[in-house]
């Protein structure tokens, strides 16, 4: 039986899953990202811990299956996305540390040139933020010694995370990544899928420092034998959210999935049509196979785990994100106490990178478990804010398929039925990020015929039905609506 092996590489972790042909799980190992905060607003990781990680999970992940190099019939490669990092194709090394897809660094330009913005939409189908690849890498440029005139002169690549994991994997033979992570740097033309030379010329970066661009499932390399005993070819490539669309197997147009992991992020299939929003979402490709894309509507939210990651770590008032759910449950709301989590500034619809969180609604009553229920309800009041815009631009969906590790919390995804009130649907398995880079590398390693064998796999775990009526979930989104205004740095 073929099995495959998907490299998912995220914001918090990295982790590799050995799959079997019918999408179960059979081994995983999964390692902790360190993340750094240098400055108020910047979020760096260190690409060689990443590449390092990786590599330690695929080899603990195989063992842990009872396989070697040869079991394997391709490997699927998903990732954080935007994140940036560029290096020394000679050496081999970083220049600068990755700067996080979260980072806020480049607010400054895009407020300067917020002008254009609807210009870059037009080539791009992305806005001018400071989330997307472009603007980190004429940061980089121009802050690091030398390091324009050495990415002229070609010394110098540029890649997402998938990008640099291929060079990294491959030995340096390979410099290429995939439409899905292509098209978040702000600098892929959205109607060629090919780097736009307006694009280029407008961020100052060289055409020299970037990768070839290809299809999500294609012969990307093999790995170099002496990391894992053996070669192994890689096959898939698909950035995080992209790759839990196919995972959850969204390949109709009208079908919606969100992921909940660090952020948020719902992807609309809008299939051959590359449809313009005229609320702020991104035109985006789902995927692309054999040379034929499929679009996108996309809204982003940049905290949602991260939220009860910052109970835990930097205010302590949980141990263990599990403990959140029992908390949620022992108070009977949040008696008016909102968490609105901007810490890295506010995503779709909004676009403020300069807001700032804060808990709003305290009284003397108020109670960690409050604060807490109040965390959790955040991700559902920011899940309504994207499906509200994906109505007015779209449709009106009946049915969210959810997934990430925010999922298994019942509480959660019943939280998210009420508010958005509409039906809520959690796959069999939830580490559909994993399991898309997996089938992406399964078509083109002939594992699989075609998508709609694909979606024959996809299973039902559990259906969550709004448990509250209408007017109490616009009530208290009314209230939600009334936080974010406090906390936005623009006028409403």
């Amino acid at each position: 039986m073929p099995a495959l092996l998907a490299i998912d590489q995220g914001t918090t972790s990295s982790r590799a899953i050995v799959f079997d042909r019918d999408g179960r799980k059979l081994a995983t190992h999964q390692i902790e990202l360190q993340q750094s905060y240098p400055q108020p607003g910047w979020v760096e990781h260190d690409a060689l811990r990443i590449r390092d990680d990786v590599v330690a999970c695929v080899r603990q992940a195989l063992a842990g299956a009872g396989m070697t190099a040869r079991d394997i019939a391709g490997i699927g490669i998903t990732n954080q996305r935007e994140t940036t990092v560029i290096w020394d194709r000679a050496s081999g090394q970083p220049i600068h540390p990755a700067i996080v897809w979260q980072d806020r660094r480049t607010a400054e330009f895009c407020a300067r040139h917020a002008d254009r913005s609807q210009w870059l939409s037009e080539h791009t189908g992305l806005l001018l933020d400071p989330y997307f690849s472009a603007t980190k890498i004429g940061w980089i440029l121009d802050r690091v010694d030398g390091a324009r005139s050495r990415a002229e002169r070609g010394e110098l690549a540029f890649g997402t995370i998938d990008c640099w994991l291929l060079w990294c994997l491959t030995g340096g033979r390979v410099h290429a990544t995939d439409v899905s992570n292509a098209c978040r740097t702000a600098l892929m033309n959205l109607r060629t899928q090919q780097w736009d030379d307006e694009m280029l010329a407008f961020f100052g970066v060289p055409r020299a420092l970037l990768p070839e661009i290809r299809d999500c499932a294609t012969e990307f390399g093999l790995t170099d034998p002496v990391l894992f005993d053996g070669a192994m070819p890689i096959r898939g490539m698909l950035g995080d959210q992209q790759a839990a669309t196919v995972g959850q197997a969204c390949f109709a147009p009208g079908m919606i999935k969100s992921t909940y992991g660090t952020g948020c992020f719902m992807v609309l299939n809008t299939g051959d049509e590359c449809v313009r929003s005229k609320n702020r979402l991104l035109s985006t490709v789902a995927y692309q196979f054999n040379g034929k894309p499929t679009f996108a509507l996309e809204g982003s939210i940049f905290v949602a785990g991260a939220a009860v990651q910052w109970l835990r770590d930097a205010v302590h008032l949980i141990k263990a994100a599990g403990e959140t759910e029992a908390l949620a449950r022992s108070v009977q709301d949040t008696r008016g106490v909102y968490l609105v989590p901007a810490f890295t500034g506010l995503g779709a619809p909004y676009w403020d990178p300069d807001a700032r969180g804060a808990i709003l609604g305290l009284t003397r009553d108020s109670g960690i478990a409050h604060i807490v229920r109040a965390a959790l309800e955040s991700v559902g009041y920011q899940t309504r804010d994207l499906m509200q815009a994906m109505r007015e631009d779209a449709l009106s969906p009946t049915e969210l398929r959810v997934d990430g590790g925010m999922v298994v919390n019942d509480f959660v995804t019943q939280s998210l039925a009420d508010i958005l009130q509409i039906t809520v649907v959690r796959p069999a398995m939830v580490e559909t990020t994993a399991l898309g880079a997996a089938y992406a590398a399964g078509l083109q390693s002939g594992v699989y015929e075609s998508l709609e064998q694909i979606a024959r796999l996809w299973a039902e775990d559990a259906r969550f039905e709004p448990g509250i009526e209408p007017a109490q979930a616009e009530q208290r989104y009314a209230g939600w609506l009334e936080a974010v205004a406090r906390v936005r740095s623009q006028p409403v």
